[in-house]
């Protein structure tokens, strides 16, 4: 799903996708890192946490004295586990905050220990994105790119409150899913197509309640952010560092402002702008998937605005007539919007999506949407799908106070159509079904990131980010804080410019290494 892709729908996407989608011709199995946005009154704020420490209740000893027990690592599911150099374990946090002694669930940590043990700095903690991510089965999965990193720190990730082998929400079956996708009209132009669209974000609320109730008011960014310091405390480390990507962002933005005086460190890319609501981030997004789009399409050589005209007709059309695939399955319009959105995450798979429209524009198969829509759902060949998206949703509708209603979203139509004619109407319906009927109350309106009295926070937008417009990595950098947040723009395209841009890469690495902070408005190009 597209929608609610506003911390990057596809986390770690600059570094992971371009060998899924080498996978369209070649029939692999390989999925996509993380796909990316965002309840009950009793969901602990920040404004009812016990005062105990600055962030979070006085904990119990039993919690903050642990030491994790390292071990070889299962295979996540869908996968292989990662070679002998990595190690698993599993810390233990509150379920609810507000009750520090109460019930606990186990957060999954992954480690790779650093190279040179006489020069080690200490463990930096990774968020790939989402939100629900695994950085359990991702950061093996990445690591080649944090090689000069990880020759002085642990590299270290987990699974947040929610996800997958940390009490992870499950909320329908494959075939609910597969059934959902098939049949649900993501942009709905009838009463009964609107109707059978807000029953399906309502029947997805009530599943999540059904099997995952008990940790569906806990699993929001607040939470995941408690959790994250006292992994810092239960790995040693007086202060944490960190690198977030996308909705990593967030999280990142949350510990600053809820843990200042313990921030190291760390690096923000790909951002998520910190000041807009569920609304303003649909905007950004469509905005970001216009921009990117339209990038793209001068890189082909194309007008951008006949291009964009092009591909809306094709959707219109698609909506009409799926296309047929040799899957035996049908190409309808909302999977072949996920599967244009899919290959914009970085411009090095922009030729799949030529591919991919010139066989449905030209073809009149669907084929290749197919399969990229697939892998940005976290479907297998044999129509498994993982949890993710479960878990982003629950994550999500925790987060955020706003439901807007269909009406709502109905009347942001025009807006949202000036925007993107290919993405807009999508993004606006969506703020409607993505928490319709949610059975837990959001905690905010947009989260809260100042942090004064942080160290220096290393703050990274590119200006053609689809998914994390260019426009959120300042605004995030000035809610940080004079002298806290420090902007680095990279003049590109893609989600997330680490290993990606040498430049950027280079000054991330000088500030985790040796401290080296670059002046504040730095451009890479």
């Amino acid at each position: 799903m597209v929608g609610h892709a506003r911390a990057g729908a596809l986390a770690g996407a600059a570094l992971l996708l371009t060998g899924l989608l080498a996978g369209c011709g070649g029939g692999t199995d390989d999925k996509p890192a993380e796909r990316t946005d965002r309840g009950a009154a009793s969901s602990p704020g920040r404004s009812s946490t016990p005062s105990g420490q600055p962030g979070r209740p006085e904990l119990p000893a039993a919690l903050t004295s642990q030491r994790p027990d390292w071990n070889s690592c299962k295979a996540p599911a869908g996968g292989s586990a990662p070679g002998g150099d990595w190690l698993c374990a599993t810390v233990k946090v509150p379920l609810d905050y507000a009750k520090p002694d109460g019930d606990t669930i186990g957060i999954a940590l992954i480690r790779k220990k650093a190279r040179d043990e006489s020069r080690r700095l200490g463990a930096m903690l990774f968020n790939f994105g989402g939100p629900g991510g695994s950085g359990v089965a991702t950061l093996p999965r990445a690591a080649g790119s944090y090689k000069k990193l990880n020759a002085r720190y642990d590299l270290v990730s987990f699974d947040p409150r929610g996800v997958a082998d940390s009490a992870g929400v499950n909320c329908r079956t494959d075939k609910e899913t597969e059934d959902a996708n098939r049949k649900v009209d993501m942009t709905p132009d009838t009463a009964a197509e609107e109707a059978a669209f807000m029953k399906d974000g309502a029947d997805f609320g009530a599943g999540c309640e059904r099997r995952s109730g008990k940790v569906l008011p806990y699993v929001g960014t607040t939470n995941a952010a408690r959790d994250m310091d006292l992994i810092r405390e239960v790995l040693g480390d007086k202060k944490l560092t960190y690198f977030g990507m996308s909705y990593g962002t967030e999280l990142g933005g949350t510990y600053a402002h809820l843990f200042p005086e313990n921030v190291g460190r760390t690096v923000l890319d790909a951002v998520v702008d910190p000041t807009a609501d569920t609304i303003g981030h649909a905007r950004n997004q469509a905005t970001g998937f216009q921009r990117a789009l339209e990038n793209y399409l001068k890189d082909r050589g194309q007008d951008p605005k006949a291009g964009t005209q092009r591909i809306a007709r094709l959707l219109k059309r698609i909506d009409k007539k799926p296309l047929p695939t040799t899957s035996g399955r049908e190409l309808n319009e909302s999977l072949a919007i996920t599967g244009i959105v899919m290959p914009l995450y970085s411009k090095s798979n922009w030729p799949y999506l030529t591919q991919a429209l010139d066989e449905a524009e030209k073809g009149g198969t669907g084929n290749m949407l197919l399969q990229l829509a697939d892998a940005y759902n976290g479907r297998d060949e044999k129509g498994h799908y993982d949890t993710q998206n479960h878990s982003q949703r629950a994550i999500s509708c925790a987060d955020s106070k706003l439901r807007p209603t269909a009406a709502e979203a109905g009347a942001m139509l025009p807006e949202f159509r000036k925007l993107s004619p290919v993405f807009g109407p999508f993004l606006a319906w969506d703020t409607a079904g993505w928490c319709a009927e949610w059975p837990v109350k959001g905690e905010h309106d947009n989260p809260e990131a100042s942090a004064p009295g942080a160290g220096p926070i290393l703050v990274v937008g590119t200006t053609g980010d689809p998914a994390t417009p260019y426009e959120g990595a300042q605004k995030m950098a000035d809610e940080l804080g004079k002298g806290v947040g420090i902007m680095l723009t990279n003049k590109g395209e893609g989600h997330g410019a680490y290993g990606e841009s040498t430049c950027v890469t280079s000054t991330v690495n000088a500030y985790f290494l040796d401290g080296k902070v670059p002046a504040d408005g730095k451009t890479c190009s």
